[in-house]
């Protein structure tokens, strides 16, 4: 007969808190194992669906009446009870002949003999300093063999102690060893390694998770009944826990450490000053029950000699970035992210998920943030996930730790992505110098937002202000290298042609950076000659990828071609047309070589914008420098215009003449125009009728009649004009510009062109 299957959609159940997560793989691990081996769940929206044979009455039935337990048992642990031989709850739970507290019992029962010698070992310690206070007057025979027996029995408590966690696992077998694999792990040297999920090793400070889940189970349970049945109460809280309905009174006050930061109580977590904590008991055993699922490994790096670490499912370290609560909090215990599925799974699907659980990125784990959510946008993940709910174990409110969510990261494949392992190794240094304790607050800030900025690109669809945002972070990092900091990190790597394409915002700010990115003073055979980047950034000629440094990391020198400093911009733009002027003359040439790369020069329109003071000059600069790191070389070039710029839409032609005059290459007919350092002095310091004198002289001595005889412009447009020619122009466009300027020259320049 087919068998009638039900889909709850349990409301109490929703993907954070952490509590509430955890809860929810705890329901469906024991319907599974306690009842109905074919029950499945999964996600929908922000609550828990299961699939499973039981309706709604015999799901509450089953907890109420069926429900057996995990052994919570945390020995190793001050707090946990069991070093109090009559410790009430404790002994409740072991004196309680109820069938469905049997595996609680024997956990129980085995943890207090792995305790007992160490509580043996712990009172003749507490003897023997006693005997020794109380004989004062003890010959100096007996003072010493008392101190022998002493040292001793100091010495068996502390060889029980370091071999505690290794006789536990030796000895432990059935469902309180599952516990054991999901709080810890052990190393080879025998030393316990815990798992942040559950604090270290099942508790919180003084707060002992498997104690108060002893406490909320005779909270839950009459134990006072050999059958041990649900207490009246004990239903209410179960509906609220599962179904999500408002009842009255089912919230007791107790602790829930660090898995529901808002139940924790504390200062300012009520109207009044402060509020004790408070949870639903089922809440607390349940979140602990689907905590068994997560159990933890003892792994490696690629290292062979890397020591090993404890590593949970999804576990990584942590980074500030991708969430707007960034702040100086510790999270030594770094970050879990939590699966969320939407296919029906059942229990041993979802354990298979989590114990394979890794995200690689090629040969390597993903043990950062940013790591993981390249290997999420680039890869994907297998198994139906649908997304990760991203937890930090930070320290907060005081120094208690408290799983705060960060956020949800949906996995789909970005091809955008591997853009970033362009990045990747330079980002680990960047954040290896901004953790150092020496570390500047500029750098520790910049290397912040430039983490946030890779992540909201492998996070969101693909956006070119988010790729853009990446290039000015990068260049800011840059700006302070320069200045004297983490100058050993090295300059922005070598970039991919892609990242045109995925940064391309269609804008003439963008545009522009291409061409000046791109500028150097000659390009042959598609080779940059002398690029512009050591105008900004001091680059080892022989290494152009490397920065020029010693072998303790620092500058060697401050090269007079850095020119590039925190001024304004257009007083950066001046300060490397006149720096490339000056080194041109130092050669024997009269030409300003900033030269684009094939098919990337700017455009009149742009030029004409950055004249009139409709572009923003300082971000332009900005992109530029990032986009100097690009291999121009293997970029493919743009599509040309389908006509050239009409006369009309020219800039004005007193600016043409200054820009004819300030050429790095010869004319169409070979007609070069020798550039005159003195027109970039004037046009700098506002006197823009000197430097139009200049440049008409200098075009009428090459055979070019201008259409003006003079002209002025205020100063800070003088100044504009003088910045605008740091941006690379085309032959064919200064061909233009002179036939614009002299119409008998078009002609030839058309002929030449």
């Amino acid at each position: 007969m087919t068998q009638q299957l039900h889909v709850h959609r349990l409301g109490g159940c929703s993907p954070r808190p952490l509590a509430s997560y955890l809860k929810a793989l705890g329901v469906l691990r024991l319907i599974a194992e306690q009842k109905d081996p074919e029950a499945c769940g999964w996600w929908q929206g922000e609550s828990f669906c299961l699939l499973t044979s039981l309706d709604a009455a015999a799901l509450e039935d089953f907890f109420m009446t069926e429900y057996r337990p995990t052994p919570f048992v945390s020995p190793w642990n001050r707090d946990s009870g069991f070093y109090d031989p009559a410790d009430p709850v404790l002994a409740k739970i072991i004196s309680c002949p109820a069938p469905r507290l049997a595996e609680m019992r024997a956990g129980m029962q085995c943890a207090r003999a792995e305790v007992s010698a160490l509580l043996a070992a712990n009172q003749q310690i507490h003897a023997l300093q006693a005997q020794s206070k109380a004989h004062r007057n003890m010959t100096p025979a007996q003072r010493q063999q008392t101190q022998q027996q002493l040292s001793a029995a100091k010495k068996r408590f502390a060889a029980l102690k370091a071999d505690f966690f290794v006789a536990c696992a030796r000895s432990w077998r059935g469902a309180h060893r599952r516990w054991y694999d999901a709080a810890l792990v052990l190393l080879e040297d025998g030393k316990p390694l815990y798992a942040s999920l559950l604090g270290t090793g099942g508790n919180d400070g003084r707060l002992d998770f498997t104690y108060n889940a002893a406490k909320h189970i005779v909270r839950l349970f009459d134990l006072d009944d050999p059958r041990a049945p649900a207490r009246p109460e004990t239903r209410d809280a179960l509906r609220h826990s599962l179904w999500g309905h408002a009842v009255p009174g089912v919230l007791v006050e107790a602790a829930i450490g660090q898995f529901a930061p808002g139940f924790a109580g504390g200062a300012n977590s009520s109207t009044g000053a402060s509020a004790d904590g408070s949870i639903n008991a089922w809440d607390f055993v349940l979140m602990l029950e689907g905590a068994i699922l997560f159990s933890c490994r003892a792994t490696r790096r690629l290292d062979p000699l890397a020591l090993a670490r404890a590593s949970a499912p999804f576990a990584m370290s942590a980074h500030a970035c991708g969430h707007a609560s960034a702040g100086q909090e510790e999270a030594a215990r770094g970050e879990q992210w939590l699966p969320l599925w939407t296919q029906p799974s059942t229990v041993s699907d979802l354990a298979a998920m989590i114990g394979e659980a890794r995200l690689q990125l090629g040969r390597a784990v993903a043990d950062r943030p940013i790591d993981a959510a390249r290997a999420i946008a680039t890869l994907g993940t297998a198994r139906g996930i649908a997304a990760f709910e991203r937890y930090a174990y930070l320290e907060r409110n005081g120094q208690a730790n408290l799983a705060v969510p960060l956020g949800r990261i949906e996995v789909r494949e970005r091809p955008l992505a591997r853009l970033i392992d362009d990045l990747s190794r330079w980002l680990t240094r960047l954040q290896r110098a901004a953790r150092s304790n020496t570390a500047p607050a500029r750098l520790v800030h910049a290397e912040r937002r430039l983490a946030d900025a890779v992540f909201a690109a492998l996070t969101h669809d693909p956006s070119p202000d988010r790729w853009q945002a990446i290039l000015l972070c990068a260049q800011q990092i840059e700006a302070i290298q320069v200045a004297g900091t983490a100058f050993d990190v090295g300059p922005i790597p070598r970039l991919s042609p892609r990242w045109l394409e995925a940064a391309d915002d269609g804008t003439a700010e963008w545009r522009l950076a291409c061409a000046l990115g791109s500028a150097a003073a000659d390009w042959r055979h598609r080779q940059p000659v002398d690029p512009v980047r050591d105008h900004w950034f001091p680059l080892d000629p022989q290494r152009p990828n490397k920065d020029r440094t010693t072998d303790e990391g620092r500058r060697i020198d401050h090269p007079a071609r850095l020119v590039v400093t925190d001024r304004d911009p257009l007083a950066n733009a001046i300060a490397v047309v006149e720096r490339r002027i000056l080194e041109a003359g130092q050669r024997g040439e009269r030409t300003l070589p900033i030269v684009a790369a094939p098919g990337r020069a700017a455009s009149w329109a742009d030029l004409d914008a950055v004249l009139s003071g409709a572009v923003d000059v300082e971000r332009v600069l900005r992109l530029a420098q990032a986009l100097m790191a690009l291999d121009w070389s293997s970029a493919p070039a743009p599509s040309p215009a389908a006509r050239r710029t009409a006369p009309s839409l020219m800039p004005e032609p007193a600016w043409l003449a200054i820009r004819c005059c300030c050429l790095g290459f010869p004319l169409p007919n070979r007609l070069r125009i020798p550039c005159d350092p003195e027109l970039i002095r004037r046009l700098r310091a506002g006197n823009a009728g000197g430097a139009l004198a200049i440049a008409r002289q200098r075009l009428r001595a090459s055979g070019i009649r201008v259409p003006f005889q003079t002209g002025s412009v205020d100063a800070e447009t003088a100044r504009r004009w003088a910045a605008a020619l740091i941006f690379p122009i085309s032959p064919r466009m200064a061909a233009d510009a002179i036939a614009h300027l002299d119409p008998a020259q078009r002609t030839q320049g058309a002929h030449h062109g």
